[in-house]
């Protein structure tokens, strides 16, 4: 794996520039936001657990014992490209992690990142070792005060490089887009802590955002955005429901607009075994003209479940469920399309015969079961 080539002709980069300020300014605090008021949860929420999960005291968050996996605590604000600096304490075995670009709704180490926190020393670092990404890239060295310390942090994101320290050392130096596997996650998100169980703390946290480098369109967040949307086919049922689109009956809609290469990410809600598709390259005629269809059909035994290129490659089972919002990311490139679905692949084909640029549809397949979107967004590739 080439971690530095991308580095060598990149010349200096947002974070370099603001390591050089930092430099230059001595504190290097300036144009930090502090993210935690030291008193309260403010601004932070409890995902997947109990309130209780996490609390506050002497000026710290602390991660109560009771609250397991997959609980966690979300940063009020996304984030895409950031300077994060603050301290946790470690004290004997401990198991978390800090979230990168966590998702709104799924899985938080799988669609975004996590930075690994354990109190092993380990002599030879491993993709588990404290520093890792998580577990996948091993850090450069591990380098942790676990007698009851206080160590400090420094996560850098400016995509597609990612720098970790801790303590003041550099523990990750990273192209995420040389690692295939990191390369397909969310650029954008939450931060985020994991509960484990154990007790660790975090304190003295604050973010700079940096500038972005990637450019989304929007194509549902809010009713406004209807209209860039039609009825290709049938008689759906398609309602603007503020930042949720709620679909029913039988037909379809497409957008207006005609995409070729491209990315597509939303968030998915359904009745239990719905019956849908989002379709692409189509000639705005729904499924009845030239399209292709990722299924949506939660019924694991079907013939081409959640996440197929219908009638054509049947995709793995995905690890979803009916009610809750899980996330959608679908990437089309040249003869290549791929499916991921709550930071899974589930499904990857490189023969798409018809390479012609088309709406993107929405399919309302079965009265009654109702398919909810939100989020829905496109960047052209």
């Amino acid at each position: 794996m080439q971690r530095r080539d991308f580095l060598a002709t990149a010349g200096l980069t947002t974070a370099m520039l603001a390591m050089a300020q930092d430099k230059q300014q001595g504190s290097g605090e300036s144009g930090f936001t502090s993210i935690f008021d030291g008193k309260t949860l403010a601004g932070w929420s409890v995902c997947e657990g109990p309130e209780s999960a996490f609390y506050v005291d002497e000026g710290a968050i602390i991660v109560h014992p009771s609250a397991g996996y997959p609980t966690w605590l979300r940063s009020a604000e996304k984030y895409e490209n950031f300077d994060f600096r603050g301290e946790f304490f470690v004290k004997g075995w401990t198991d978390s992690g800090i979230y990168i670009h966590a998702p709104e709704h799924g899985r938080p180490m799988w669609c975004g990142m996590q930075l690994h926190i354990f109190h092993e020393l380990d002599a030879k670092p491993a993709p588990e070792s404290m520093g890792s990404i998580f577990p996948l890239v091993p850090p450069l060295k591990v380098n942790v005060k676990n007698q009851g310390e206080w160590n400090t942090f420094r996560i850098v994101m400016d995509w597609p490089r990612l720098q970790v320290w801790t303590n003041g050392e550099i523990v990750q130096d990273l192209n995420v887009e040389t690692v295939p596997e990191l390369a397909q996650r969310l650029r954008s998100g939450y931060l985020g802590f994991e509960s484990l169980s154990y007790p660790i703390r975090f304190r003295n946290l604050r973010v700079m955002g940096l500038p972005s480098t990637v450019t989304w369109n929007p194509l549902y967040e809010s009713a406004a955005d209807l209209a860039k949307w039609h009825v290709s086919d049938g008689k759906p049922q398609f309602a603007a429901l503020g930042p949720v689109l709620y679909s029913d009956g039988v037909g379809h809609m497409a957008t207006n607009e005609k995409f070729r290469d491209f990315e597509l990410q939303m968030y998915v809600r359904h009745a239990l075994h719905h019956n849908g598709g989002v379709l692409f390259r189509t000639s705005g005629q729904g499924s009845s003209g030239r399209h292709y269809e990722i299924q949506l059909h939660d019924v694991e035994g079907a013939h081409y479940p959640t996440g197929s290129l219908y009638s054509i490659k049947r995709g793995l089972y995905p690890r979803i469920e009916h009610d809750q919002w899980w996330l959608l990311q679908m990437r089309v490139k040249d003869a290549a399309c791929q499916v991921r679905i709550n930071g899974e692949t589930v499904l990857e084909y490189d023969r798409l015969e018809n390479l012609e640029e088309g709406p993107i549809e929405l399919q309302a397949h079965d009265q009654g079961r109702y398919t909810e979107y939100k989020q829905i967004r496109v960047r052209r590739i």
